[in-house]
């Protein structure tokens, strides 16, 4: 439950910093896509997991030139005051091959004012 006066908009959030993660991955900008990131995140792409901003650096350092995501909110909750969780259906395409179709499970958390992915779950999307 939100115990704050304000209850953020959830899907709102999810937005909010989901597109910051979009537009640094359509710009090829690893550093601008950690940066979405809390310093302790716990990231699970389709590779093995990292903590922290470096692992995701490393992670889209390593994705092609002109790689773009369109993403959109299957669901939405707010865990307590400044966590939220989306499950997101996401696409990813590419110049040169077919799209990919992948879920991911992401937990936004309010450090200081500021909404970033703590948690960061991808996997390929089924049926």
């Amino acid at each position: 439950m939100w115990t704050g006066a304000k209850v953020p908009d959830i899907e709102q959030v999810l937005h909010q910093v989901l597109d910051r993660w979009k537009e640094g991955i359509a710009a090829h900008d690893p550093q601008s896509v950690a940066e979405v990131f809390a310093d302790d995140a716990i990231f699970q792409g389709l590779r093995p997991f990292s903590v922290g901003p470096q692992g995701v650096v490393d992670y889209y350092d390593s994705q092609p030139v002109g790689m773009t995501v369109d993403y959109r909110i299957l669901e939405s909750r707010g865990f307590g005051e400044g966590v939220v969780l989306g499950y997101i259906a996401a696409t990813f395409a590419f110049l040169d091959r077919d799209a990919v179709e992948l879920r991911l499970g992401v937990v936004v958390t309010n450090t200081s004012g500021r909404w970033r992915i703590a948690y960061y779950q991808a996997s390929p999307a089924s049926g």
